[in-house]
């Protein structure tokens, strides 16, 4: 099993973060999508392991590039 936690460049709001974690936890995006809502409304890391996360996670059509090179 080859899977890669990446930013998803087809199931994208924003960055495409929610949607590369549920590829990856094979997962409905919407829930990631709630979830990070929740933690960042509650007062939670939310937001923070949001950014952290699109700084750190590449996105899945440039690791595609790199692969044909």
């Amino acid at each position: 099993m080859d899977k890669k936690l990446q930013r998803s460049s087809e199931n994208s709001v924003l960055f495409g973060v929610c949607g590369g974690l549920a590829n990856y936890f094979n997962i409905d995006v919407t829930i990631v999508r709630l979830l990070f809502i929740v933690f960042a409304l509650m007062g939670g890391p939310g937001l923070l392991v949001y950014i952290v996360l699109l700084v750190i996670m590449p996105k899945s059509d440039e690791t595609e590039k790199f692969k044909n090179m």
